[in-house]
């Protein structure tokens, strides 16, 4: 069926959020404790109320600052709590009832020399165009770091005695706001382009901003008539240039290129792209990278969704198209080929899926969940807990979200599920979670993400599940409306995976794969490769380079011989 309107999407709610806390600790009885930490904020550094949420960083070393070092799975302890309009000069209580990570609460902290940091993640009022009035994280251009993003308050680091049950509170002072981001450079091969969207500005009551990182090729001022294809790079935040790419192509050393072979399975340094695109022979394309940070995620997932809003169509409609203009691109079909990893290979997927006659194929590599009943391990449609597996009434296990290539999990769910927590409630913490229930979810009573599972327990609910299924499960779309869009996918679906993916994201697209083999009128005519044995997230079978002169030949096929000829120089 057609993608849902996003008045329809926005319309649909499920059950008011709940802040709870994930179930193994959450079911320990807490003792008392008397720990509180007090931050703030002088007018003379912040002169307005703020609304946001307040963190306190602790750490063994004072460098780097402790606040550097928390917010990832492997994270000094940190603990945050909510502020709403808290007046210059007025305390921010950080206590027992603060989330934290990996420390669930204060008191798990032991007696000891800390040093510590404060900051406080400042938001923004977002009076949407759904009726909902949410406060959440502006992105500031730095790709949702609640850590580093410019107008965060900080503290200076100080050392401090830790006494779990000192009945003084620990004062912490705000010294300084983080400046903006000093982008990048221009040069003749990258440029920038931020502009402002009139979709999501409408949208969200507040300006919003979209972008890209535009790689041109070899000769592109010396053929100042020439037309080239593009190719869509999807992924993370960044203001680096597509596949890497850099004027700096000095050779590395051995040492290094070992090192980058473990870290990278084997694929080119950006030195070596970069000799590539610049060298004699190769395709002369056009690489974008394009940017479209969340106040949820660095990166909206490019779709239209009930908490996002219309992403999606800010960019086939107003990115895209301003794009294709100011770069002279080929701007057909056959032309427009896409590629990422991760976010970026649900991306790439999604857009080619969604937009079958728009883009001309798609090499995605290990996607995000593509088909829903493997949500990493979860199947959310018939599982009934996300954090635990009950093998009967005797034996429960806690379900792993994270492993290494060779199989041994490193990462529970209700701890991944708790680090999100910590980072902000009503998912506003910048991590994973926060963006696939953002995208995949409707809303709830409070106009943010209904939880596809309660924090405190893991209890999936089902309907919003079912509402996952209905909107954004690409397998399932797919099922429901090959008929349909079929004959315009085939041939442009290849899609690479490690057999031992970290985050499990193998199983979900085996799933989409037995679906696609089986297709009849039409047959999908693409493919999928598996990194076999023991290859994990990343896992690529060709370089940069090679992927580059793949989806050149496939354009080259797919156009006229004569438009060909004038952009292979």
């Amino acid at each position: 069926m057609p993608l849902p309107t996003l008045a329809a999407t926005a319309a649909m709610a499920a059950t008011a959020a709940t802040l709870r806390l994930p179930a193994p600790a959450a079911r320990r009885a807490t003792p008392p404790a008397s720990l509180r930490f007090e931050v703030v904020v002088p007018s003379a550094v912040h002169a307005e109320p703020i609304t946001g949420r307040v963190f306190v960083v602790l750490a063994r070393d004072s460098t780097p600052e402790p606040r550097l070092e928390a917010g990832g799975m492997v994270s000094v302890p940190f603990f945050g709590a909510d502020v709403e309009q808290l007046a210059p000069g007025s305390p921010a209580v950080v206590d027992r009832r603060a989330v934290g990570y990996p420390l669930l609460h204060l008191d798990g902290l032991a007696s000891g020399d800390y040093y510590v940091q404060a900051i406080i993640s400042v938001y923004t009022r977002f009076p949407r165009a759904d009726g909902h009035t949410i406060w959440a994280h502006m992105d500031e251009w730095e790709g949702q770091q609640f850590n580093t993003a410019p107008g965060t308050l900080v503290s200076a680091v100080r050392r401090v005695h830790i006494d779990p049950q000192a009945t003084a509170p620990v004062r912490i002072e705000i010294t300084h706001v983080l400046p903006a981001v000093a982008g990048p450079a221009d040069d003749r091969y990258v440029k920038h382009v931020r502009i402002q969207s009139r979709i999501l500005t409408r949208w969200w009551g507040h300006p919003m901003y979209l972008g890209a990182v535009v790689l041109l090729p070899e000769g592109y001022d010396a053929h100042p008539d020439t037309r080239y294809p593009v190719i869509w790079e999807q992924g993370h935040f960044t203001l680096a240039a597509p596949f890497g790419f850099t004027l700096d192509t000095t050779p590395e050393s051995d040492a290094a290129r070992l090192r980058r072979i473990e870290r990278t399975t084997g694929r080119e340094s950006r030195a070596d792209f970069s000799r590539a695109w610049r060298g004699p022979g190769f395709p002369r394309m056009i690489a974008i990278r394009i940017l479209h940070p969340s106040p949820y995620y660095d990166d909206s997932y490019a779709v239209n969704s009930a908490n996002n809003g219309p992403y999606g169509d800010a960019i086939m409609e107003e990115l895209i198209p301003y794009l294709e203009t100011h770069f002279r691109a080929i701007r057909e079909p056959y032309a427009r080929v896409l590629t990422g990893g991760s976010t970026g290979g649900w991306e790439s997927l999604a857009l080619q899926v969604y937009h079958p006659e728009f883009f001309g194929g798609t090499w995605t590599f290990y996607p995000d969940p593509v088909d829903f009943r493997r949500y990493e391990l979860v199947n959310v449609y018939d599982d009934t807990n996300a954090f635990e597996v009950r093998r009967n009434e005797w034996i429960t296990q806690q379900r792993p979200s994270e492993r290494r290539a060779d199989g041994q999990p490193v990462v529970l769910l209700h701890e991944e599920n708790q680090l999100n927590t910590a980072r902000g409630s009503h998912r506003r913490g910048g991590e994973n979670f926060a963006i696939w229930e953002a995208t995949f979810g409707p809303t709830d009573a409070a106009g943010y993400p209904a939880p596809i599972w309660n924090d405190s327990t893991g209890v999936i609910d089902h309907t919003v599940a079912e509402y996952w299924r209905a909107h954004f499960d690409i397998r399932e779309y797919l099922a429901r409306n090959w008929s349909r869009v079929g004959p315009a996918l085939v041939g442009k679906i290849h899609v690479y995976c490690g057999d031992m993916d970290n985050y499990y994201l193998d199983l979900s697209v085996y799933l989409l794969q037995q679906f696609l083999e089986g297709t009849t009128n039409p047959a999908y005519g693409g493919s999928f490769e598996y990194g076999r044995p023991l290859k994990g997230h990343g896992w690529q079978p060709m370089s940069d380079a090679d992927l580059v002169r793949t989806m050149a030949d496939h354009v080259a096929q797919h156009g006229s011989s004569a438009a060909a000829a004038t952009w292979h120089y």
